[in-house]
């Protein structure tokens, strides 16, 4: 649905239907989720919608057109598969996705880029660009700019790592000579913007990691760095989470010591940026929500953990950002408090963490307090408003707490880096040195204290029950890796080899079996109860991960719940079906 932003800011705003998934569900017999949508620009009135089968990854992509509120009859249409399209004009495609025998790489994603005209069979688009099999995968992007279109094939090496191909008008491509380890940002006024996850010399000047720069793009097309320009510098307890562009501003959502600032960036005559915050809020997160290239308007979101979700318009000349609307409260939020802390990990490592606590708060030891972690793939944990939480969990007294343990992206890339591979453990050891951290100041005890997670998550709270049992007395485990050895083999496991390392290599795999949690169970202890949850759908995290743990933990007799949904894909919980 849409509406203007006039009425937008009424109480009751005039929606414009444009499409009831529900009822194209209830007329297809099928169980479509909506996975998004790209539309072309400038006007954005064709879209590629993207529909989901039970909510998996692997999904159907029709065009659809807003001014008809129709699917386009004989208009372009993929298959279900893992695939990614651009759109280059109405009447062409850049598409990635199963082409056939040989044109997905090992982790299941496209290998494989090609353009297709409308009007022709998929089998008659011609190939743009082709990666390797080893690599994670291959995807078209394109930015429209007021400056013109800028095509990029971006080939994903390995899950940090990737080569940035960009498409000159006779239709040939050039390979950008940034380093592979850089985040591409997009393409502002004749600049490109990246930020560097590893430090880097170039010019005779080395760059710190996390720093945001800008090198000319004619510069790069004719393969020459020339001298970067740094646009921001993060320090030792901040690092940028995203970046947007709008018609003549870049922000910047940073994280400061974990909560969210944003800065306006604005690019001089003579190259310089300017940097400026926008005010808004200082104890939460932040993001820009929707941006466009063509106009300086931008939405922030805001949220934190007693506030809920604020949105806010703003742009260059305003005195400050304009409150459009706020969700509800979900939760009495009345003598709740948020603290900070910092716990000390096994390596001296400060890890600091969130503690909400209840307005029921007792300093005995026994509150009911879980403790919530992630800790991989540069993924940053921040304040948010937790409804469901706050509702069951903080109003009956029980303790929320999210630790920011390394292998996140809160600190930069090098906090991130300091968890990979064979310094996996320090992400464990973190995790459960924010839960000594909660004893030792009698928030709680082992009794009253449960630990949860999700994904690389369910890794995480799978292995520091395996290694700690005694520290926790339930365990939420959800969507989980657990067999360590085999996740390459499983689904899109191959692309997170350069997260965990590869069993195959020796090294790691000695260094994985030390705390693999399905290799680790040992009949002899007494664990906590664990409550695995997965689906049957998931096509990221194979489902025999929690499958298996939770057969294991059975036949040695281990208390466990375990729930499989059959729909969801890998958020478990697609829709309300």
């Amino acid at each position: 649905r849409r509406t203007t932003l006039e009425s937008y800011k009424t109480a009751s705003p005039d929606w414009d239907v444009l499409l009831d998934l529900d009822a194209v569900a209830k007329a297809e017999d099928e169980n479509w989720v909506y996975k998004g949508v790209d539309c072309l620009a400038p006007t954005y009135e064709r879209c590629m919608l993207r529909l989901s089968r039970g909510g998996k990854d692997a999904s159907v992509l029709r065009e659809f057109d807003l001014k008809t509120r129709a699917f386009v009859k004989g208009g372009f249409k993929l298959p279900e598969a893992k695939s990614s399209t651009s759109w280059l004009d109405k009447d062409t495609l850049f598409v990635g996705t199963d082409w056939g025998e040989g044109t997905k790489t090992k982790s299941g994603y496209p290998r494989v880029v090609k353009l297709w005209k409308r009007g022709t069979p998929l089998t008659a688009a011609k190939t743009f660009f082709e990666g390797d099999v080893k690599d994670v995968g291959v995807w078209p992007s394109i930015w429209d700019r007021p400056d013109g279109q800028h095509v990029v094939a971006y080939r994903s090496k390995t899950f940090f790592t990737a080569t940035f191909w960009y498409r000159l008008p006779d239709g040939t491509s050039v390979q950008l000579p940034l380093q592979e380890s850089a985040k591409l940002h997009g393409f502002f006024k004749g600049e490109v913007l990246y930020s560097l996850r590893e430090a880097w010399t170039v010019s005779g000047k080395t760059y710190p990691i996390g720093t945001v720069l800008a090198s000319r793009l004619k510069d790069l097309l004719a393969g020459q760095v020339g001298t970067p320009v740094v646009i921001y510098t993060p320090t030792a307890r901040s690092s940028v989470q995203s970046i947007a562009m709008a018609k003549n501003d870049v922000y910047i959502a940073v994280l400061d010591t974990v909560k969210g600032v944003l800065l306006r960036g604005e690019l001089k005559e003579d190259r310089t940026w300017t940097l400026e915050p926008v005010g808004l809020p200082k104890n939460g997160s932040l993001r820009v929500v929707s941006h466009n290239s063509s106009e300086d308007l931008i939405f922030i979101n805001y949220e934190d953990f007693k506030t809920p979700d604020l949105l806010y318009a703003y742009q260059r000349g305003d005195t400050a950002p304009q409150e459009l609307r706020a969700l509800p409260k979900r939760f009495n939020a009345d003598g709740v408090t948020v603290v900070q802390n910092m716990a000390t990990s096994k390596d001296g490592t400060q890890v600091p963490y969130f503690l909400v606590k209840p307005a029921k708060a007792n300093s005995n030891a026994s509150m009911p307090t879980l403790l919530y972690g992630y800790g991989g793939f540069e993924i940053s944990l921040t304040p948010r408003y937790m409804a469901t939480f706050g509702k069951l969990w903080l109003e009956r007294g029980g303790a929320f707490v999210i630790a920011n343990i390394r292998g996140g992206g809160e600190f930069g890339p090098a906090w991130h880096k300091a968890a990979k591979k064979t310094n996996r453990q320090r992400a464990f050891d973190d995790f459960i040195s924010v839960a000594d951290d909660l004893i030792k100041r009698k928030v709680t005890s082992p009794k009253h204290l449960g630990i949860m997670g999700g994904s690389n998550g369910g890794l995480l709270v799978g292995a520091t029950f395996t290694q700690r049992p005694e520290l926790f007395n339930a365990v939420v485990c959800q969507v989980p890796l657990l067999d360590m050895l085999r996740y390459t083999k499983l689904l899109a496991g191959a692309s997170w080899a350069a997260e965990y390392g590869d069993p195959e290599d020796p090294e790691m795999r000695e260094a994985i079996l030390k705390y693999s949690p399905y290799q680790n169970l040992d009949k002899s202890k007494s664990y906590p109860k664990v409550f695995f949850i997965t689906s049957t759908r998931d096509d990221r995290v194979h489902p025999g991960h929690a499958r298996k743990m939770a057969a294991r933990m059975m036949a040695f007799g281990k208390p466990i719940h375990y729930f499989e949904n059959i729909e969801g894909g890998h958020a478990a919980s697609a829709n309300q079906n």
